[in-house]
């Protein structure tokens, strides 16, 4: 994963033109059954207008003294996304306006945009900026706004059932790790993964796109059929660091990914950062939107918004996004799709409690605490009514789901369960 992401790390990437094309290409020679879609400028996506594209090819402030500053062949983030091209001489107390810096975080590039009013501005740090001297400065920006299209890009693996579980992740940040890259890095990772399983019950759907209008576009051709078919959906961003585990539920709260995400955190990691609705900020906006009612999740390491590097160039591969972090995502969220695939309503298929010990599945000897080792079996059974999931189950007995499949299978095979 960590190869991919410093792969994908140069890519000047925005909402639309050939960086987000490019990541999509580089994103799809990852995966197989992978497919393009778009959505042309000027078209109403939802509530949404596709704006144009944008593509920049150079950048940067040049000092009364003729040095170049502030220049995206050194750092992308050093002007504002989308904005307009600009080649004239300014005094430094006219450019000001123009520059955005971080007096609390003196030594980081912020990252900003404008994508749907046109403007220009440039970005730097603030110990930079506070070293500007009065005099007259250039500023240049070569780029271009021409009607184009917003692409986004979909993996789709076929499983025993149309029921569908969605992963939705975003690929328009430029120079940004954590809370860009590390996202479509993981998607890859647990498409393959589930590629490679000999069987999958539900079939699985990763979309990759701009964030919140690659959304809107999405659900603007495929609303009807998401609607009908996911059962569970999730976003997939900010999975990199090693620092905390963290929680963003659906705006219901309770629905199936509120409870499978909760229940996998709780018993695979412990403890978590729980967040409400009101600390949302991502995909899920527009997949729980009224109306959609998508219940989308969230299961992140420290949430956007609340680690100091986020959105600034602070937010790099090694500083922020670890190769075991990474791994640690990867890991907690094949557990959560292992969890979603044994999920099944049990039904018993003898009536009163089953005769165990005649099918050697209980211990001969009845002593205090026999019954202790095969706890697990005994409960599972005493609920296998047919209409209760076994993550319910679980819940009941405040137990991992997968501590129950090994009994689930034995039961199953003695003809005592039907799953």
């Amino acid at each position: 994963m960590m190869a991919l992401l410093q792969r994908l790390w140069p890519v000047h990437r925005s909402l639309m033109g050939p960086g987000i094309r490019e990541t999509l290409r580089m994103l799809g020679d990852e995966m197989a059954g992978f497919s393009l879609g778009s959505a042309a400028t000027g078209q109403l996506v939802l509530d949404w207008i596709v704006p144009d594209e944008w593509r920049l090819d150079s950048a940067y402030i040049e000092t009364p003294d003729g040095r170049r500053i502030c220049d995206v062949a050194d750092n992308m983030l050093h002007v504002v996304g989308y904005s307009t091209a600009i080649d004239a001489e300014l005094t430094l107390e006219d450019l000001q306006p123009r520059l955005h810096s971080l007096p609390d975080q003196p030594d980081a590039i912020p990252y900003v945009t404008s994508y749907y009013e046109r403007t220009w501005g440039f970005c730097l740090s603030e110990r930079q900026r506070q070293m500007l001297e009065p005099g007259r400065y250039r500023v240049h920006i070569a780029a271009t706004h021409t009607a184009g299209r917003l692409d986004y890009g979909q993996c789709v693996l076929p499983g025993d059932t149309q029921e569908e579980i969605l992963f939705s992740t975003y690929c328009c940040h430029p120079a940004m790790a954590n809370n860009e890259l590390s996202g479509p890095v993981l998607a890859v990772a647990l498409a393959r993964w589930l590629s490679g399983l000999a069987r999958r019950r539900h079939t699985y759907r990763f979309v990759f796109g701009p964030e919140m209008i690659g959304a809107a576009a999405v659900l603007a051709e495929h609303r009807r059929h998401l609607q009908s078919h996911v059962v569970a959906a999730f976003n997939l961003t900010c999975v990199g660091d090693e620092r905390t585990w963290s929680f963003l539920p659906s705006r219901r709260g309770d629905s199936y990914a509120d409870r499978m995400a909760r229940h996998v955190l709780g018993h695979a990691v412990g403890r978590f950062d729980a967040y409400g609705w009101h600390d949302r900020g991502s995909d899920e906006s527009m997949y729980c939107a009224p109306g959609i009612d998508i219940p989308m999740v969230s299961i992140m390491r420290s949430k956007y918004g609340t680690y100091p590097e986020y959105h600034t160039s602070l937010d790099t591969p090694g500083r922020v996004v670890t190769a075991r972090g990474l791994a640690q995502s990867l890991a907690l969220h094949q557990t959560l799709v292992a969890s979603l695939e044994a999920d099944c309503m049990p039904q018993a298929l003898v009536l009163g409690e089953p005769q165990l010990g005649r099918r050697g599945l209980y211990p001969p000897l009845s002593r205090k605490g026999s019954s202790a080792p095969v706890r697990d079996r005994l409960d599972l059974i005493s609920h296998a009514d047919g209409r209760t999931r076994l993550l319910d189950i679980a819940e009941r007995c405040n137990r991992p789901i997968w501590a129950f499949l090994p009994d689930l299978e034995v039961l199953a095979a003695a003809g005592v369960l039907a799953t």
